[in-house]
């Protein structure tokens, strides 16, 4: 007697993703927690990913932040671009910009060779500072989903960008009236993006042209969540559901969970440990950010006098850049500590604690000794903060960092900040100034009661990717249009 094989199922093909982060740690890391979420999305057999990088600005911590990926997301890095024919000092985004304008050729021979393999691409992901590359997407007609690494309220005004151009004139820092856009907290125009702050600029007509080609996109995935921004969501789906911009996917928070190794064992946390609960001040500024000489110098003075305690991350100083740290210090051999005011150090011992250049940020915040965090309000940042708990004193510096203190100072509750009256003409807060506002963050009535809010958000941020949370619900629903038909093998 003779049996019959079984027939046998066809095999689903999982679907393939090509995501690419423009340079900087705050695009890297959002994009390869992207890629992470995704290819462990339902069975983890669903999809595949490749992460596509840029040699120009990268770094070291990049290339772990690549290493650590799971098997299933491949890497690819494109050839550096040549930049000497930039002027010397050109704006971050002059320089992010062009590397990603000069870099499509390679761009567009990946994504055909991609098409032409046995995966495909499902979909093709970049990040906020790299819409023209969605023109490569549209011409290949590969479905381009836009990945913005900040809040929608900035995204909001990064849209917005071309009509603002349009129907305004001279400098926004001058316009009389705020701008008001649905659903976000009025903005000034000296709050505005830093590379709008000067239409003479080359970056500017650049930044035209990065609003116009964010509508190529098919849809936007946003690193914020329904808690923190449930208002400029509402707004933005009445608008978009008006066919005027493509839906926005509330996806985040998108946040490196504290590790073990090297990190969970800094010997900051060990000082951590014998501090008192919400006593200590973190200041940092970011991979990027930058004081001036004077600057630091006050900053130093004012954390001497508020009494409060401290760790703070160090950076060198410059007088002529605020984003100087972005691409690295690499060239700089000296500690950046020697560049303090002398016998501070002495003088705060066991008060504070100065680090070179970098502290394990996300253990950090989440140590119970840490009542507030000195931030620039970068995103990545908020959101670190915010799901760890902890109010904010901002200090913003450049890009769309303004923009995140205002929100996060006048909607959110999440932040104080420095007097308006008592920064001097040159944009230096001092001492006196820092003393008070440090005081009252750890110690004061407005900053318990930012604690408390940044509490609230926290149990917020972790319902969003409950079993049916709002980011959860919106990440399913924006991979659930890449699933592939399912094929033979």
């Amino acid at each position: 007697m003779r049996t019959e094989a079984a027939p046998t199922t066809p095999a689903k093909r999982a679907a393939h993703v090509v995501l690419l982060a423009s340079p900087g740690a705050g695009h890297i890391l959002p994009v390869a927690e992207l890629a992470r979420r995704i290819v462990a999305h339902g069975d983890g057999a669903e999809f595949t990913a490749t992460l596509v990088t840029y040699t120009n600005f990268s770094s070291a911590e990049h290339h772990s932040t690549l290493a650590s990926l799971p098997p299933s997301v491949s890497t690819a890095v494109f050839p550096e671009v040549p930049l000497d024919d930039l002027p010397a000092n050109a704006h971050i985004e002059t320089r992010i910009f062009t590397t990603v304008k000069r870099s499509l050729p390679r761009l567009r021979d990946l994504l055909r060779s991609l098409l032409e393999s046995p995966s495909g691409v499902a979909a093709f992901v970049p990040d906020l500072l790299g819409p023209w590359t969605l023109q490569v997407a549209v011409e290949l007609g590969v479905p381009g989903y836009l990945f913005c690494t900040t809040n929608l309220m900035a995204f909001s005004c990064m849209l917005h960008v071309p009509e603002l151009d349009r129907t305004t004139t001279g400098e926004f820092r001058d316009l009389p009236e705020p701008v008001r856009l649905p659903g976000c907290v009025p903005l000034r125009g000296a709050d505005l993006l830093d590379p709008l702050q000067d239409r003479s600029d080359p970056v500017y007509p650049l930044m035209i042209e990065f609003g116009k080609n964010h509508l190529l996109a098919n849809g936007f995935i946003v690193n914020t969540f329904d808690a923190m921004e449930h208002k400029t969501l509402v707004a933005f789906k009445e608008i978009s559901d008006k066919g005027v911009y493509p839906p926005a996917y509330a996806v985040g928070p998108f946040v490196r969970p504290c590790a073990g190794g090297e990190s969970a064992e800094h010997g900051c946390l060990q000082w951590l440990d014998k501090q008192p609960d919400a006593s200590v001040l973190y200041v940092c500024l970011g991979s990027g950010g930058t004081l001036s000489t004077e600057q630091t110098a006050e900053l130093a003075a004012g954390l001497e006098a508020s009494g409060q305690r401290f760790l703070w991350v160090v950076r060198f100083p410059s007088d002529k850049d605020c984003s100087a740290s972005y691409f690295g210090t690499a060239a700089n051999s000296d500690d950046p500590v020697s560049y303090l005011p002398e016998g501070f150090l002495e003088r705060t011992k066991g008060v504070g604690i100065c680090l070179p250049l970098w502290a394990p940020q996300v253990e950090i915040l989440n140590h119970r000794a840490v009542g507030g965090f000195l931030s620039h309000c970068g995103w990545n940042s908020t959101l670190e903060a915010t799901t760890a708990g902890v109010p904010k004193l901002a200090w913003p510096l450049y890009a769309e960092q303004r923009m995140n203190a205002v929100m996060l100072s006048e909607r959110a509750g999440l932040a104080l900040r420095p007097s308006e009256g008592s920064v001097r003409e040159n944009g230096v807060v001092p001492q006196e100034e820092v003393a008070a506002v440090v005081r009252e963050l750890i110690a004061g009535e407005k900053g318990a009661a930012a604690r408390q809010k940044a509490l609230e958000l926290r149990d917020g941020a972790v319902k969003a990717w409950a079993p049916d949370g709002p980011s959860r619900r919106a990440f399913e629903a924006v991979v659930g249009k890449w699933k592939k038909v399912e094929r033979a093998g």
